[in-house]
């Protein structure tokens, strides 16, 4: 076999996305000094599991993990993709964490990938499952992956702390490559829609969110509409919560979305049952329906056809196109957009040109695409 050459890499920052471009180009990785000086060295939980779930849907991938953790080596195998596969996220973070690298896999796999997900569906850190429906399965189609086999389905709730939801995601695989795009027009916004739900606490939670939003909205346009989804029973999860997720459609197809979760945190109610008065007060549902309409308000005055949350993975699809230049415009860079982009540079050799409008405050990237193709499919 000969001796494997590992890419040398240091700390534990993006390691989620390390693993996936890893993956995507085939080129083994060791990490070293992972959270080697903190008080609980070395890999989370969470870091654990997305790796066992990246063993779960690829072939012959290597993972080895020295005895504190502050050492991986990781050599990527194939994804196989496939159906019926299961796996439970834990509950040190959401679902939304594990979706968003799981698509971009399941697109370059052998098989149509389709995976049950358990674990937090909802919650404040990461993207919530509502808005991998209502924003990150168009912003796929754009880059031509087909539409049929392309879902995610709630089947049921659960917050933080102690979780109990349950997806089913289904991905398609492209039968060659990406296509290329130039998407730089973000239009006016033209409908606002929006989920909002609550488990194990009353449905009055909902209405009363909804109004305040609503409140906001009405002034600037007439098309707003918020659905409820109340569950109750064994869809509800384990823990009270509630929340709200909201997606701004515009005139050129852009969809821009944030999302907001209220429950009580990891390690509120765990070993010692404390008394009810002493349990930290949650945010009235009145002021979350408030805060997330502000927000919103603010993705969309910083431009760009994305959110924020968005734009690693958009840069991502950009990069895995077909050679040919890709052109964006997106608000302001986050943190996380720019470290994509570095990881992307360092893994797949792609540089974007980024250019600001100081006219509109956006930025508009281009990059040419590194032409990867799905290569494990089966060829007929």
């Amino acid at each position: 076999m000969g001796k494997v050459s590992y890419m040398k890499l240091k700390g534990s920052q993006n390691l989620r996305q390390r693993l996936l471009l890893s993956t995507l180009a085939s080129t083994p990785i060791l990490i070293e000094d992972i959270r080697a000086d903190a008080t609980w060295p070395g890999l989370l939980p969470h870091e654990v599991s997305f790796l066992r779930l990246l063993e779960t849907i690829s072939d012959d991938c290597h993972v080895e993990i020295n005895e504190t953790g502050t050492k991986l080596k990781y050599k990527p195998g194939i994804v196989m993709g496939g159906g019926y596969l299961e796996h439970d996220c834990g509950l040190s973070r959401s679902i939304g964490y594990f979706l968003e690298p799981l698509i971009v896999l399941g697109l370059f796999g052998k098989k149509p990938l389709s995976i049950k997900l358990k674990g937090i569906t909802n919650d404040p850190k990461d993207p919530s499952v509502d808005t991998f429906r209502s924003t990150t399965l168009p912003l796929l189609k754009r880059f031509g992956v087909p539409s049929e086999g392309l879902e995610l389905k709630i089947e049921s709730r659960g917050v933080a702390p102690k979780g109990g939801g349950e997806v089913t995601l289904s991905v398609p695989i492209v039968h060659n490559s990406l296509k290329a795009v130039t998407w730089t027009d973000e239009g006016m916004v033209k409908r606002i829609r929006g989920i909002s739900f609550s488990t194990r606490v009353s449905v009055q939670f909902e209405n009363t969110m909804i109004h305040a939003a609503r409140g906001i909205f009405n002034r600037l346009l007439p098309d707003v509409h918020i659905f409820t989804d109340h569950k109750a029973g064994a869809q509800a999860g384990n823990s009270p919560g509630y929340g709200i997720s909201l997606v701004a459609e515009t005139t050129s197809g852009c969809f821009i979305a944030v999302d907001t979760t209220n429950s009580y945190a990891r390690g509120d109610n765990d070993d010692n049952e404390m008394d009810v008065d002493e349990k930290k007060e949650l945010m009235p549902p009145e002021e979350v329906g408030e805060q997330i309409a502000s927000l919103l308000l603010g993705e969309i005055e910083q431009g760009g056809v994305i959110d924020s949350s968005h734009q690693g993975l958009l840069f991502l699809l950009c990069a895995l196109c077909p050679q040919d230049v890709s052109k964006i415009r997106v608000g302001k860079l986050v943190p996380y957009g720019i470290e994509t982009l570095r990881n992307i540079r360092d893994f797949l050799g792609v540089k974007f040109v980024i250019k600001p409008d100081p006219a509109t405050g956006t930025v508009m990237l281009k990059c040419i695409g590194c032409g990867l193709t799905n290569l494990s499919r089966k060829l007929s």
